[in-house]
């Protein structure tokens, strides 16, 4: 449900004005589409340019569409489950801290106002507020920087990843579609896949509020170099053999 709200958020500006709630989904979205886009290619144009048939670009590129899309779950899965498991460690050792030394805890917070800009007198006072409420989210959140907007979610970011890795490896399979020679098609390939990678980025930079001409040229030179230098190694090895 969050990702569909964000995502008709970026439809329309005035559903949401910040971009920090979109930040855990946007990032594993927008590396799965341009990972997607640009692995796929290079794989077909590795394969192209090696001097092999049309069916085996086709069947590296479902191969890797598969592999990718479970090696982008399965990496994003892991690697915010970690981000997860550093929030709950320091989850129960705040709490551990709040048991043991609640005055200290309090005059750390407090501590914080003040750095902040606030007189002495009131930062004691929200702190002591602060406190009354709730010590442990308030530390959490005035100490660590711990908020419901930053959470991590590893269900969320693998589902995002692989829907999106698939979604951009898709997109090289359309230059095939074309009809011609081997180097028509491999010239198609290219084409879509940096048409892929402009869309990509303008969508990244239009969800996250950001000018859309440098993440776009970003996403789409970074690409473009990383597919060039795949269908290098590929007519080398093609040579080779």
């Amino acid at each position: 449900m969050t990702f569909v709200l964000t995502f008709f958020s970026t439809l329309n500006p005035a559903i949401e004005e910040h971009s920090t709630g979109r930040m855990q989904w946007l990032r594993a979205g927008v590396l799965g589409a341009n990972d997607g886009l640009v692995s796929i290619s290079s794989i077909m144009l590795g394969v192209a340019a090696s001097g092999a048939g049309t069916s085996a670009a086709v069947t590296a590129g479902v191969a890797g569409v598969a592999a990718g899309a479970m090696a982008m779950a399965a990496g994003e899965y892991v690697s915010v489950s970690s981000q997860a498991d550093v929030e709950r460690a320091d989850r129960a050792l705040e709490q551990r801290h709040l048991a043991a030394d609640p005055e200290g805890e309090l005059e750390e917070l407090a501590a914080i106002y003040r750095a902040r800009g606030l007189p002495a007198d009131l930062a004691g006072q929200v702190a002591l507020a602060l406190h009354d409420v709730d010590p442990l989210e308030a530390h959490l959140r005035d100490e660590l920087g711990h908020t419901e907007t930053s959470a991590a979610r590893p269900i969320q970011a693998a589902v995002v990843s692989a829907a999106s890795f698939l979604f951009g490896g898709v997109i090289p399979f359309l230059g095939l579609l074309l009809a011609g020679t081997s180097a028509v098609r491999i010239l198609a390939i290219v084409l879509v896949t940096l048409l892929g990678l402009a869309l990509a980025g303008t969508f990244g930079a239009r969800a996250a509020g950001t000018p859309m001409l440098r993440p776009t040229l970003r996403v789409v030179l970074g690409g473009g170099l990383a597919m060039a230098i795949t269908a290098g190694v590929g007519q080398l090895a093609g040579i080779a053999a």
